[in-house]
């Protein structure tokens, strides 16, 4: 019996074909593996790139929060600005104050709207109420400034509070 299996060949092409065939599935794995790993890196991008955008949302957020909350003490210092009474002592020390105050909110990007003499725009203004308008004024210009407008960047952070002109 044992020089029957020594003596009868294998068939050639069965033998030649078996590695064939392991070596063509193992290359189909391969290629499905790899095409898994090219999606599962582009879901990985992604991802990355959603975070850092959920990130940078937030900070912008967290700022416009907190400057709108700190810009009633720049009008505070503003108002306490316009009355004459006090000494010129605490009168500068206030100019000092508002002009620091001004110089933090300007290297972090905030900046006042200028609205007065303009042409109200409801975009960087809200109308509180109107006065009369005077000769050669027309309808709808912005006469005075009740609380200035803020922008963070191109964002508008707090619209402005005017008085709009308006003819009788």
């Amino acid at each position: 019996m044992d020089n029957d299996l020594l003596n009868d060949p294998l068939d050639a092409s069965e033998e030649s074909a078996q590695p064939e065939s392991e070596l063509s599935k193992a290359n189909a794995r391969a290629d499905e593996n790899y095409n898994k790993f090219l999606l599962a890196m582009a879901d990985f991008e992604n991802y990355k790139r959603r975070v850092q955008r959920d990130i940078e949302q937030r900070i912008v957020e967290h700022r416009r929060r907190l400057f709108g909350r700190l810009l009633p003490v720049l009008d505070n210092l503003e108002r306490a600005l316009a009355v004459p009474a006090g000494g010129e002592a605490l009168r500068s020390g206030v100019e000092g104050t508002l002009r620091g105050f001004e110089a933090v909110l300007s290297s972090e990007g905030i900046s006042a709207v200028d609205v007065k003499g303009l042409p109200f725009d409801p975009h960087v203004a809200e109308a509180i109420g109107t006065v009369a308008a005077t000769d050669g004024q027309a309808d709808d210009t912005v006469v005075e400034v009740a609380e200035k407008g803020y922008r963070l960047g191109d964002d508008l952070l707090r619209p402005a509070k005017v008085l709009v002109a308006k003819h009788q």
